[in-house]
C-alpha cells in the first residue's frame, strides 16, 4: 500500500531529513586515510543519540551499526569495521534514522584523497543521475520515468546500473511501497502523487551490473569493479518535489 503523507507528517520528516544531512555531512568531513569505518559509524551513532533520534538500520535484521560503509567494489549494507580508509578509496556512506515515528534515509559516495580521472567522472555521473531523476519527480509521472532517466544517462556514460537493488517509499516504515527501480520504461509502474515520500537511490558500477550477496550482510559487484551509491528522501509536491535530506 502506498501512503500519502499529511502536511504535519512531512514537517516531521523534514526535521529528520535535515538532521540526517548534518550527520552524514559530519561523517564525510571526518573520512580521510587512516580513519576506520567503525570510527565513522561511532560518530554517526553519537550524533543521532545526541539529537534524540534512533539509528534505523539496527532495526533491519539486526544490522550491526548505525550506517553502511561500502568501499570500492562494495555496494551497500556493508557493516562498519576496523578497516582503515586508504588514499584512492571510494567510500559510500548510507545512513538512516527514526525521528518522532518517521524515517529518513540518505547516501553519498566520495573519493578518499586523490583518485583517478575516470573515478572522478564516475562519481560525477552518479551525482548527475540523481539530479536528473529529481527533475522527473512530479505528480502524474511514474516510477518508470525515474528509472528510465537514471538508466539511460548512466549507461550512456559506459557504466552499469544495478537491477537487484532499488529505492523505496518511506514513512513510518523505512521501506514502504512503491519500489523505485533505477532502470525502467517511461510511463510504467506506479504513478507519483502529491504527498508521496520516496527514496531515490541510484547504485551504479564501473563494469557489469551483476552483483553478489555476501554471507551475513552486504552486496558487492560480481566483477570486482568500483561501485557508487547516492540517495535522498524526497517528497512529491504539487509543483514537483522537495528533497527532505538536504538543507
Amino acid at each position: 500500500m502506498i501512503f500519502i503523507k499529511k502536511r504535519e507528517d512531512i514537517a516531521i520528516m523534514r526535521e529528520g531529513g535535515k538532521m540526517l544531512h548534518e550527520i552524514v555531512s559530519a561523517v564525510i568531513e571526518m573520512a580521510r586515510p587512516g580513519i576506520t569505518t567503525k570510527q565513522l559509524e561511532e560518530r554517526a551513532f553519537a550524533m543521532m543519540i545526541e539529537k534524540g533520534a534512533e539509528p534505523a538500520f539496527p532495526k533491519l535484521a539486526g544490522f550491526p551499526g548505525a550506517i553502511h560503509t561500502a568501499l570500492n567494489e562494495e555496494i551497500v549494507h556493508i557493516p562498519p569495521s576496523n578497516r582503515a580508509l586508504q588514499e584512492g578509496d571510494i567510500l559510500s556512506v548510507d545512513a538512516g534514522l527514526l525521528w518522532k515515528g518517521y524515517y529518513a534515509d540518505m547516501a553519498r559516495t566520495i573519493a578518499i584523497g586523490e583518485v583517478s580521472d575516470e573515478a572522478r567522472h564516475f562519481l560525477r555521473t552518479i551525482k548527475k543521475s540523481l539530479k536528473m531523476a529529481l527533475a522527473n519527480i512530479r505528480p502524474g509521472n511514474t516510477v518508470g520515468d525515474i528509472g528510465n532517466v537514471i538508466q539511460r544517462f548512466v549507461e550512456s556514460q559506459g557504466y552499469g546500473v544495478i537491477r537487484e537493488l532499488c529505492g523505496h517509499g518511506i514513512g513510518k516504515e523505512l521501506h514502504e511501497d512503491p519500489q523505485i527501480p533505477n532502470v525502467g520504461f517511461r510511463n510504467s509502474g506506479d504513478q507519483l502523487k502529491s504527498g508521496m515520500v520516496i527514496c531515490v537511490e541510484p547504485m551504479i558500477t564501473m563494469g557489469s551490473w551483476e552483483i553478489i550477496k555476501r554471507e551475513g550482510h552486504g552486496y558487492v559487484t560480481k566483477d570486482g569493479s568500483l561501485s557508487a551509491h547516492v540517495e535522498d528522501t524526497i517528497c512529491v509536491t504539487p509543483q514537483g518535489c522537495e528533497v527532505l535530506t538536504r538543507p
